[in-house]
This record gives structure tokens, C-alpha cells and sequence, in this order.
């Protein structure tokens, strides 16, 4: 089964080389991809152009697929599944969430000429940065790429509610479970989309926001182990 790897803003294929190989051990075959708009720099990609090239790999892939989605890539994942709800097989979010109709990424950052680079790192909350020492974070600026600010500002679309029948494993990093469950329980908008899928479980991997570089082993055994058996 077609296992594709869907990298947060920021990175590239790349990101995914320590899971990929726990992926083709498993008896699965890893797709690591780069979303459009990065590579070249392309400031008119928005968020739905990065969902139909994703579906464009599920359309072309012989059966059904596993989605794994990183960060802003989740997003991605969750429309694709919305477009696609009967190729999917499983989706593995990444500390990540679904993101629910009309929902945004992140539209708090800063663009250049309708790019926006990679933010310094003391912009982001202490939770997203734990485990990125000085050199995590110097190795992470030197491959980040900038993403079209239209990704982090378009708003999600989705119209099919059979998204909610395709099985779900989140793999948190900056939230423990308990307070996931919380807000689930409080019915807080971030946990909307999730509270509603019917399959779903919730794995920590206690680390910041990019557990491919600041836990890789870890990250790439947790997917491994979520993945459908082959």
C-alpha cells in the first residue's frame, strides 16, 4: 500500500527520510513527497492546489492509500480525504489535527513578496520548539524553504461527511492526550473534526513540533506501528 508522507510548512520530502525506511519494513511502500509551491517558489499556490496534487497521487496510485500529514500537511491530508474518502485507508496525523470547514492554517505569519520563510525561532511558543537545540534548529533553518502565504490563509473546503469513516491515529508531541481529550470534551473548535471521526487514537511522542528532527527513531516507530498491516 501507497503510504504518502505530506511534510509540514517548511520542508521538504526530505523530512521524511528516517520514516520512510520503517514504512518499507513494514511492507508498505513510502511516497515522501514535496508539496507545490515550494520548489520552485510559486506565491500563487494556494491550500487547494496543494489538496489536488495529493489527490492527483492517490487517483494514480493501483489501490488504496495511507495518508501521513505533519503539521500544515495535515490539513492537506484531511481535504484529501474529504475528496477521497474510499482510496483512503487510514490517515496518521503528525502533530496535527483535521481542519474543519472554512478553518485556516495559520494566517499570523509574515509574508515576503507572498512568501513566508521560516520564522525565527523564538516567534514560536516554547512547546513547539522543546528538543530543538541550537543545532536541531540551525540544521532546520539551513533546508527550510518559504511557503505561499496563500497555503497558510486559504480557507479549508470539504463537503463529504464519509471523511469521518476513515480511521485516524494522531501522534502529539506539543499536547498530551489528557488535555486533547479535554478539549474534546469541552467541545472546543480545534478538536471538532477529530471528535467526530468514529476510528480514532491518540499516541504521544512528547518532543516540540517537528518530531522527524528532534525524535526521528521515535517518530518513524510510531508511524511504522499505526500503518494498516501489509
Amino acid at each position: 500500500m501507497d503510504v504518502i508522507l505530506i511534510p509540514g510548512f517548511w520542508l521538504d520530502a526530505s523530512a521524511w527520510d528516517d520514516v520512510a525506511p520503517k514504512v518499507l519494513a513494514a511492507g508498505h511502500e513510502p511516497k515522501p513527497i514535496t508539496l507545490p509551491g515550494l520548489v520552485p517558489a510559486d506565491p500563487g499556490v494556494g491550500l487547494r492546489d496543494q489538496v489536488d496534487y495529493v489527490v492527483g497521487l492517490v487517483d494514480a496510485a493501483a489501490g488504496p492509500v495511507v495518508l501521513v500529514g505533519h503539521s500544515g500537511g495535515g490539513a492537506v491530508a484531511h481535504a484529501v480525504v474529504d475528496a477521497r474518502p474510499d482510496k483512503v485507508a487510514k490517515v496518521i496525523y503528525v502533530d496535527s489535527l483535521p481542519l474543519g470547514e472554512g478553518g485556516l492554517i495559520n494566517d499570523g505569519f509574515t509574508a515576503v513578496d507572498g512568501m513566508v520563510p521560516l520564522p525565527p525561532r523564538d516567534e514560536f511558543d516554547d512547546e513547539s520548539v522543546v528538543d530543538m537545540d541550537d543545532e536541531r534548529w540551525a540544521a532546520f533553518q539551513a533546508r527550510a524553504l518559504p511557503i505561499p502565504e496563500k497555503v497558510a490563509s486559504e480557507k479549508q473546503v470539504l463537503t463529504d461527511p464519509r471523511r469521518y469513516e476513515v480511521p485516524v491515529t494522531v501522534i502529539t508531541s506539543e499536547l498530551p492526550e489528557s488535555m486533547l481529550r479535554d478539549l474534546m470534551a469541552k467541545s472546543h473548535p480545534y478538536v471538532t473534526e477529530l471528535a467526530a471521526v468514529k476510528n480514532y487514537e491518540i499516541v504521544e511522542l512528547p518532543t516540540g513540533h517537528w518530531p522527524m528532527l528532534s525524535k526521528p527513531a521515535e517518530l518513524a516507530a510510531l508511524v511504522a506501528a499505526a500503518l494498516p498491516r501489509a
